[in-house]
């Protein structure tokens, strides 16, 4: 089966057609408004997301993940409390993790977490389960961050395992067995959706695909088709291990921003992202970024998808032509903006952006 063929599998089930998929995520930054240097208060940032969720619900968007960090400048280190408060804000919209860093938590109780909102938002949840991209919660927590991929492959291991069984018996180095006790609540779905998000590497891509699990695959720097082999690795690999492509999806990940002329989305994106990026990059050893490199970034090639809705539809489908995905997530608040500004461009992926991609897709995928 060539990629072509996988894909176009992978987007329909039983001959229909299934709908391409847009949502947002948010690490729910709290760093200082680079122009005024003003910082909101936690609990204003907190009922802006909620805000942001409900409108993206509203607008008809996909999806709303939430990814976990343990830093000063991001507010989600809880990201199921967060998203429990978000469904009983919400009707359709899907909630996820983006990502839960399962290397340095329980399963167990991940489980239960995602169990209990997939309850409250009537069949909602997600999880979306990777290493992280920062390591505070390995010493916050107790682990040893050289023993980062063997963390990660044993807990979820266990938490597959949990997906299956009310009752579990196993045993692992990471963690005290269980010999029989039953994991409460059970999710309303028949099986809570797991994916695994990456960020590049290629074992990560492999061990998603063998085990038949939904991938996330993060863009924020390069071109695009850098990562093309990631993405026929894991259709090829799924394939030989015998999964149906039409039961898995690939989803891409990325930065951006939308407005209504190109130069105004420049200018109101590039002073809080070259604040996050910035400070960051003093930590690994970065230079600065340049406006050069930013503005780069938001070209058709590009990682960043920063402009209006026409230049938006034009690069997501750009980027489908590559991948054949199934889902895009935008990443809009890199660091903080305007709260206006941001439930505009909320308003705009859902109205303008999402129902021309959803049908252009769909046209490709009828089209053969």
């Amino acid at each position: 089966m060539t990629q072509s063929e996988q894909t176009s599998s992978a987007t329909q089930v039983n001959g229909a057609i299934r709908p391409f998929e847009i949502g947002l995520y948010s690490f729910v930054e709290l760093t200082p408004d680079p122009r005024s240097g003003q910082m909101i208060s936690p609990a204003a940032r907190m009922a802006q997301l909620l805000e942001s969720i409900e409108l993206a619900d509203q607008v008809g968007l996909d999806v709303y993940a939430i990814g976990e960090h343990h830093r000063s400048e991001y507010l989600a280190s809880a990201p199921a409390v967060i998203l429990a408060a978000a469904a009983a804000r919400t009707k359709h919209i899907r909630l996820s993790s983006a990502v839960t860093v399962l290397s340095s938590d329980d399963p167990v109780r991940v489980f239960q977490d995602f169990a209990t909102l997939d309850l409250l938002s009537h069949g909602r949840a997600e999880i979306m389960a990777g290493r992280g991209s920062f390591i505070e919660s390995f010493p916050l927590f107790g682990y040893n961050l050289r023993e980062y991929d063997a963390l990660f492959a044993e807990k979820l291991e266990l938490l597959l395992k949990l997906r299956e069984s009310e009752h579990i018996t196993w045993s692992g180095r990471f963690r005290p067995a269980l010999t029989g006790q039953g994991v409460y609540p059970r999710p309303l779905q028949e099986k809570l959706p797991v994916w695994i998000a990456v960020g590049g590497t290629p074992e990560s891509v492999v061990r998603a695909a063998r085990l038949g699990l939904p991938l996330a695959l993060a863009i924020i720097g390069g071109l695009p088709e850098q990562f093309a082999p990631l993405s026929r690795l894991y259709w090829d690999t799924a394939v030989r291990a015998g999964h149906d492509p039409a039961q898995l999806s690939f989803s891409i990940n990325s930065h951006g921003f939308i407005a209504e002329d190109s130069r105004q989305a420049i200018e109101e994106t590039f002073p809080a992202y070259k604040q996050v990026m910035d400070k960051i990059g003093r930590e690994r050893g970065w230079p600065p970024m340049s406006r050069e490199q930013f503005e780069a970034s938001r070209m058709l090639r590009g990682a960043n998808f920063i402009g209006t809705p026409d230049e938006v539809i034009e690069k997501i489908l750009f980027q489908h032509q590559i991948f054949g995905h199934q889902r895009f997530l935008l990443q809009m608040s890199v660091g903080t903006m305007p709260h206006d500004k941001i439930m505009h461009a909320i308003e705009l992926l859902g109205t303008k952006v999402a129902p021309v991609v959803r049908a252009e897709i769909a046209r490709r995928v009828a089209d053969g």
